[in-house]
């Protein structure tokens, strides 16, 4: 199976038998978002109801109670497994009809179907805080089965800050299920921190740090391991020789070790400096050096793995981004490479980087093309991948009639997901949109909607980085646009300017772009490039990028891929989007 991401509402895109059969994904990771940041009063308040359909379609960070949570609620209690329609039902008892009980009865339509579609030897871990965490537990219980709970995962995710009258919330929760009790596990190590390090390896020889533990074990025995050594007869304590065999293999590698007695493999052992003498008392004891040492075994507590800082490499400003490191951790001890990672809120797409990274297969879902654009331009810039040749985007518009419709779709803040979509067509990364929305962040945009990063040699061929800026234009272009465009090329110091349109651009346009003349590469000599680009989205559906050093002169994009996939309504998904125009 390809590598692919989904566009669109989760739990419609679950529901496709074609697209997520029973028992089809290994592990699943998801951080479904809640604004876990309005005032606790506020979360368990009644509603009318009234609030808009689309805050409840765009997951924006806050779940009201609506028509489409009460029809979910219904259906819940109608169809659902008897326990968790019982569970259902008694939320509603306790919480009411509020924001919170219409976050609980939307996620767990979603886990009743991220249980489907588990593999028997599958986990799943839910990301949440403890504003919810408490009731989604209760969720899990009731769908994977309380024998099936692993760990409640505390995740300090900041620093110690102050906190009006309560202790300082610094913790996310994570919270891991099984399918079965046939569940893959491997065993995942962290490194020792200095004070483990500083505690347990207090002493030091030529070959370095280490620590002691027993060459004994618990019990007697009538063999050699009973006997005495050097003057030691451990059966005076109960005990008995107890050899590490790594230790004597490595420094023996080609001595039968299974020929020697017992006393003989100690003397070994002593020689190659694994046994301990204590000044004190008689009883040798083994050496454990730091460098032997696979780390700690990783617990359900995760202090070693710090949020992103301002100025990460990995950041992408979206603001509920996690990091690699602790996708990592997760993946690494619940699949293997070739499983199936699937991540059905996945944003920025961290389950996504960190599963290829790891040689994983993998499957992400987002309703904003904000999300999707991330996404596209991470694994770009990671791991050189390019939408439609390397993995598939399902859901998103593959022809210019449908690519309108999305643009003047005005219950879904069309013009924002146009634009979003558009910049990922050419690996842009995107200046504007508030993560988890369908709306974009309101205010100038200096003429910028997407960027392009590359790098140049200076003149002592130093590396140097410039910069192509990105215009979108859905409705009525004009020359006026390029003229624009051009300004901003020079206010922002950039290399190139491309001008992205769903309409053709008129002669004037075409003129006023040319007459910019060209960027010439310091580091491509005699290479130039037009200063002013200008693509129709027809363009980048035939397969035309943007003409610049490095990326797209050297590997061309992809031919538009158009997927013959279908959704759950048996509609070809290049149909989604398409208009009456």
């Amino acid at each position: 199976m390809k590598n692919r991401m989904y566009y669109g509402d989760n739990l419609e895109i679950l529901r496709n038998r074609e697209y997520f059969p029973n028992d089809f994904v290994d592990l699943i990771y998801l951080d479904p978002p809640f604004n876990s940041n309005r005032d606790h009063n506020v979360l368990f308040k009644a509603e009318s109801g009234a609030d808009s359909e689309a805050q409840i379609t765009a997951f924006e960070d806050t779940w009201h109670w609506s028509e489409s949570a009460l029809s979910t609620y219904f259906d819940l209690v109608k169809d659902a497994p008897a326990n968790v329609a019982t569970a259902i039902k008694a939320l509603m008892a306790l919480i009411g009809h509020n924001q919170m009980m219409a976050y609980l009865v939307m996620m767990a339509a979603r886990l009743l179907e991220l249980e489907r579609v588990l593999k028997p030897t599958g986990s799943l871990y839910l990301h949440c805080d403890p504003t919810a965490s408490h009731y989604l537990k209760i969720l899990l219980d009731a769908i994977f089965g309380t024998e099936n709970y692993r760990n409640h995962i505390t995740w300090m995710r900041t620093s110690a800050h102050s906190s009006a009258k309560k202790w300082g919330p610094i913790s996310d929760n994570i919270l891991f299920y099984t399918k079965s009790d046939d569940f893959l596990w491997n065993k995942v190590y962290q490194p020792y921190d200095q004070q483990y390090i500083d505690d347990y390896y207090r002493y030091e020889d030529e070959r370095g740090r280490f620590r002691v533990s027993d060459l004994t074990g618990s019990g007697t025995r009538q063999g050699d391991s009973g006997r005495p050594w050097r003057g030691v007869d451990p059966t005076d304590a109960g005990r008995h020789w107890a050899i590490p065999k790594s230790s004597l293999e490595e420094a023996y590698p080609d001595v039968d070790l299974s020929a020697l007695s017992v006393q003989k493999r100690l003397d070994l052992l002593d020689e190659a400096g694994y046994v301990h003498w204590p000044t004190r008392g008689k009883v040798p004891q083994r050496k454990r050096y730091l460098d032997e040492g696979e780390g700690v075994l990783i617990q359900d507590i995760i202090s070693d793995i710090r949020p992103l800082g301002a100025h990460a490499k990995e950041r992408l400003s979206y603001p509920t981004q996690k990091p690699e490191a602790l996708l990592e951790r997760i993946i690494r001890a619940s699949s293997k490479e070739g499983d199936l990672v699937f991540d059905p809120f996945c944003g920025c797409g961290t389950t996504i980087a960190a599963a290829h990274k790891l040689n994983r297969r993998w499957i992400g879902i987002d309703i904003t093309h904000l999300s999707i654009a991330l996404q596209k331009f991470r694994l770009q810039d990671k791991f050189g991948l390019v939408s439609g040749s390397d993995y598939d985007v399902i859901g998103e518009p593959v022809t210019v009639d449908a690519a309108r419709a999305l643009a003047h779709d005005p219950d879904n803040e069309g013009r924002y997901q146009f634009e979003w979509w558009a910049l990922s067509l050419i690996g842009a990364k995107p200046t504007k949109g508030k993560s988890g929305s369908r709306k974009g962040k309101k205010g100038a945009d200096k003429g910028v909607d997407g960027i392009i990063n590359f790098f140049e040699e200076d003149d002592r061929g130093k590396p140097k980085a410039a910069t192509v800026v990105v215009q979108v234009k859905s409705g009525k272009v004009t020359s006026r646009d390029i003229r624009d465009l051009k300004g901003t090329v020079v206010r922002e110091n950039a290399a190139i300017g491309v001008f992205i349109t769903l309409e053709n651009p008129t002669q004037a346009m075409i003129k006023e772009a040319l007459a910019a003349s060209y960027y010439e590469s310091p580091g491509r000599k005699g290479k130039r490039y037009r200063k002013i680009q200008i693509l129709t989205i027809g363009d980048l559906f035939d397969g035309e990028g943007v003409d610049m050093p490095g990326q797209y002169n050297e590997i061309r994009r992809a031919k538009f891929h158009k997927s013959d996939e279908t959704n759950s309504a048996g509609e070809s998904q290049q149909d989604m989007f398409q208009g009456d125009s």
